[in-house]
């Protein structure tokens, strides 16, 4: 069982109770990403959801099994989905093979042991492991980090690298990027690409953790460089073309994973 969950059960670096109040208001599903990854999931009828939260991107015509810590995340979930179940990647809490298909969005990063939850959720599925995912590789290619590096550098640092996720899950591994749209309804760092004014939000800026992890000097710092630069038109001088341009390839990425062989239904 992993050690050092918080108190409302988070099992990551950061404390949903304190940070999560708002993230159902700004973390919708957007349905372009939504698309991608239903489509992964191929033809499966139950589907386990790990790491859950507020139960964005759960396909509503399948049977789904969520799996959320946080008990502050799971109190969010909206009354048209299933009640979430209190554990954690690491130890999952059903028998081999119960699973066509499982999924885990923007979370692994929040995983105290990443080979673990993997493996937990190879051991517990028959089919597509279906992970959404940064690349932190690509992650200081935007804007932002112009304004305050301190929250891409943390997000680069939390991320694990691609390599490390494909090694652990096996398998047969497709990888595939993810373009964001410019109305992008889930409220990450880059869904704001063309719309930079919604950074100056703090409940939208705390929807994504990595900002509750820097320095308050260094938010003030950004409030300031931000405003000033959209005020007088320096923001858009330099990236006003980002206000029209339909989609951002960033970090984003969705891994599949096959297993080698076919297992028991």
């Amino acid at each position: 069982m992993v050690e050092g969950r918080k108190a409302d059960g988070s099992a990551g670096d950061v404390d949903y109770a304190e940070i999560g109040g708002t993230y159902s208001r700004y973390r919708q599903p957007d349905p372009v990403i939504a698309e991608h990854i239903h489509r992964a999931l191929g033809d499966a009828t139950t589907v386990l959801n790990v790491g859950a939260g507020a139960g964005s991107y759960e396909p509503t015509d399948r049977d789904v099994t969520a799996v959320e810590p946080s008990a502050s995340m799971r109190a969010q979930r909206p009354s048209h989905l299933a009640r979430a179940i209190d554990a954690v990647a690491e130890d999952l809490p059903f028998p081999d093979n119960s699973f066509d298909a499982s999924m885990a969005s923007v979370t692994v990063h929040q995983w105290p042991d990443l080979e673990a939850g993997l493996a937990e959720m190879r051991r517990v599925t028959r089919g597509p492991v279906v992970l959404l995912v940064c690349d932190p590789a690509l992650m200081m290619d935007y804007w932002l980090s112009d304004y305050i590096p301190e929250v891409r550098e943390n997000e680069a640092r939390r991320f694990p690298p691609i390599a490390r996720i494909e090694a652990a899950l096996g398998g047969r591994v497709t990888i595939e990027p993810v373009p964001v749209p410019l109305d992008c309804r889930d409220g990450f760092n880059e869904a704001y690409y063309g719309r930079p004014e919604a950074f100056l939000n703090e409940d939208a800026r705390l929807a994504c953790s990595s900002w509750s992890l820097v320095p308050k000097s260094a938010i003030e710092r950004f409030e300031a460089a931000l405003s000033a630069d959209l005020a007088d038109g320096t923001w858009d001088a330099k990236y006003g073309h980002l206000r029209t341009q339909p989609f951002f390839d960033g970090p984003l990425r969705l891994i599949v994973a096959m297993p080698d062989q076919a297992k028991p239904a």
